[in-house]
């Protein structure tokens, strides 16, 4: 990032250096990093910190597979690989944890064609997944590491183990990002606040309390309001710049070893956590009734867990959890400045791979603020979802 010296407000202009609405992992992140550069910093949050979304449960960390190398997939791996020092610098910070283990990713072989691509796929991560320091496997296994781990029967061709995979326990880790930012003269955190309007010609915030601000730059990055957000600010566009997916999910209480790796079979996510809890999710659903009522496709994911699992059989349910994930129009995180206004900035859309890449891509925001470049894959960019949606 250039130096923060360069102010990214107009000269003489009251006000914070940078206004960032939405308390989730992307406006944590992205507040955090420009402090830690120098910048003023104010956070608004509708409701509270990690009230959407990122206050989920499941935590997965899960690269892309390495076949068909490409920007895409780099980035992402770039992300995962610095993600570990950037929790374990914030967790010597402020003395919590974020729940953080490269627990790696077992994916049962359920039909022969799995196990053929699946050795391809081995082969592709020696050249894929490695840096000049360390390198990761996608080894195809023709039993389980563990036993029972996943059931036998749901493994017939074998099994992935999948070293690069990790997860993380999000709460745990927005309330680091909270106190970490809480520990910063140059930042100010206000919950219970939304943004009414924004009018980026006199740099002003009008908030939902009826007070304004004055700010450099705006990151809007509050989630599925985003998209709400950006509809004034142009251009118009024949389809909405994204959308609002359903996700439920749940914890269950299990005595289990921590260390386990996460499982993945076809849509079905177990994750292993600390203190005793097993995540399980997730839905991924464009039409519902209820935004945050969990229902019996929670219950299914729930059944199909415990049968891939009969340790978990049970397991008694802890939490069920239910919220609305943004989707932008395109299938990548929508990031950057927009095209037609310099001091707003966004970082929305990436609702299953967030936690992973929130970091990295916060970096490459606020390098473009202070005067750099965007560095990210050219899908990322806001001009190509805005293309993607199709501009009137």
């Amino acid at each position: 990032m250039a130096n923060a010296d360069s102010r990214v407000k107009a000269a003489g202009q009251p006000g914070m250096d940078l206004l960032v609405v939405g308390g989730g992992v992307m406006g944590l992140w992205t507040a955090l990093l420009a402090a830690r550069e120098g910048l003023s910093v104010v956070l608004i949050e509708k409701r509270r910190i990690g009230a959407g979304a990122s206050g989920g449960v499941l935590g997965a960390l899960m690269a892309h597979l390495p076949d068909r190398w490409n920007a895409k997939k780099a980035f992402q791996f770039d992300a995962l690989i610095s993600l570990e020092g950037e929790i374990a610098a914030l967790e010597a910070e402020t003395g919590l944890s974020a729940g953080y283990r490269r627990s790696g990713r077992l994916m049962p072989l359920q039909k022969p064609h799995n196990r053929e691509r699946a050795l391809g796929h081995a082969q592709d991560a020696l050249s894929a997944w490695r840096t000049p320091e360390r390198s990761f496997a996608f080894e195809v296994l023709d039993a389980a590491p563990v036993s029972g781990w996943p059931a036998v029967e749901a493994m017939p061709y074998g099994i992935v183990h999948d070293r690069l995979a990790g997860r993380l326990a999000p709460r745990l880790l927005l309330a680091a990002l909270k106190a970490a930012l809480g520990r910063m003269a140059n930042v100010a955190i206000h919950e219970g606040t939304g943004l009414a309007a924004l009018d980026p010609a006199a740099g002003r915030a009008h908030l939902d309390d009826g007070t304004g601000l004055a700010f450099g730059t705006c990151v809007l990055a509050a989630g599925v309001q985003t998209f709400d957000l950006l509809t004034p600010l142009g251009p118009k566009l024949t389809r909405p710049a994204g959308s609002a997916v359903k996700g439920q999910a749940a914890l269950l209480k299990a005595d289990l070893d921590p260390a386990l790796p996460v499982i993945f079979a076809d849509g079905l996510y177990i994750v292993p956590h600390e203190d005793g809890l097993v995540a399980i999710g997730s839905t991924s659903e464009n039409a519902f009734a209820d935004p945050h009522g969990t229902d019996g496709l929670l219950d299914t994911l729930i059944e199909r867990a415990r049968a891939m699992a009969p340790v978990l059989a049970d397991a008694p349910v802890a939490e069920r959890w239910a919220g609305l994930r943004p989707r932008a129009v395109g299938p990548d995180p929508m990031v950057g400045r927009h095209p037609d206004h310099r001091n707003v900035s966004l970082m929305a859309g990436g609702f299953k791979v967030s936690f992973g890449i929130a970091h990295r891509l916060a970096r490459a925001v606020l390098n473009e603020i202070e005067g750099g470049t965007l560095d990210v894959p050219l899908s990322f960019t806001v001009p190509a979802h805005f293309d993607e949606a199709g501009r009137i």
